[in-house]
């Protein structure tokens, strides 16, 4: 069965990208977009993540990135069903151990709703603010993944890495699921597919045609065999734009189009002109688009 997710509005401003009304909402509107979303029968909501956008990057980049963390777990508490997607947290800016704790407790409290979606991020500037390490961030972004899973999935937990190593610890409250959350690397590079591939349950990437899906799905799928992991790549999550005027007709087909071409999931981003239009388009594409596809 196809699953759809979106974005929650405003949660990052990017200039030509976000639209003005954006600007304004609060939370009282971010609420109302996770519910609709949710009576809709999307299967996600996301939230992305910078932590401190360099001023030299802000014309193009925005200043506005809402908390992750903060942000799904406003969601949750206000939601049943809906998943809560980090779209994608930066891993390297954060030790492991404090991202298993905080997402561990969110999927815990939420009833095993979180969805940890990772990438080793790109801004240099921000790397440096944060003091992290900019030219390692591929590998500190490998052993995160592989230590969040031994602290999720061992009640005394141990990694030993390069970078990253501990021993004898417990992260509680544990996960609600199991055998854990899913995890989902972003990116388009080589690294990040073979990443996803090796480490991850899913692959999230930003631009693709469904032409490049199809070699990259079989790349990712020959990786993971190398690597030995047993279980099936099994979410591919692709683009799928709502333009203002698109029909549901067009959505349909271009959601074959990618289902053709391996993905099993979608990234829906939806144009509104202000928080009415966006309710009122999310409950039109659960009612014409997500039944007719899944």
């Amino acid at each position: 069965m196809l699953a759809f997710g979106t974005s929650l509005p405003a949660v990052q401003q990017i200039p030509g990208r976000s639209q003005p009304w954006e600007a304004a909402v609060g939370g009282a509107e971010i609420l109302r977009a996770a519910r609709a979303a949710e009576a809709a029968g999307f299967a996600w909501v996301s939230c992305s993540d910078h932590v401190a956008v360099p001023a030299s990057r802000a014309a193009v980049m925005g200043a506005t990135w809402y908390d992750a963390g903060s942000t799904l777990a406003f969601v949750a508490g206000a939601t049943a069903r809906i998943r809560l997607l980090s779209h994608v947290l930066v891993l390297p800016y954060r030790h492991p151990l404090v991202v298993a704790k905080q997402y561990g407790t969110l999927d815990h409290l939420s009833g095993g709703r979180v969805i940890l979606g990772v990438g080793s991020g790109h801004v240099k500037g921000e790397f440096a603010a944060l003091g992290a390490d900019y030219a390692r961030r591929g590998r500190a972004t490998d052993e995160s993944i592989q230590a969040i899973v031994a602290a999720w999935t061992a009640e005394v937990a141990r990694f030993d890495g390069e970078i990253v190593a501990f021993r004898d610890v417990t992260v509680s409250p544990r996960i609600a699921q199991r055998p854990r959350p899913p995890i989902w690397v972003g990116g388009n590079s080589r690294a990040a597919l073979r990443r996803a591939a090796r480490h991850g349950d899913g692959w999230v990437p930003w631009q693709l045609t469904p032409d490049e899906c199809v070699a990259a799905v079989a790349f990712a799928r020959r990786i993971r065999a190398e690597a030995n992991r047993s279980e099936p790549f099994f979410e591919v999550v692709a683009p799928l734009a709502m333009p203002a005027g698109v029909s549901a007709d067009e959505l349909i087909g271009a959601a074959g189009r990618w289902q053709t071409a391996g993905a099993t999931a979608f990234h829906v981003g939806v144009i509104a002109r202000g928080v009415d239009e966006l309710v009122d388009r999310l409950a039109w594409f659960g009612r014409e688009v997500i039944p007719a596809v899944s």
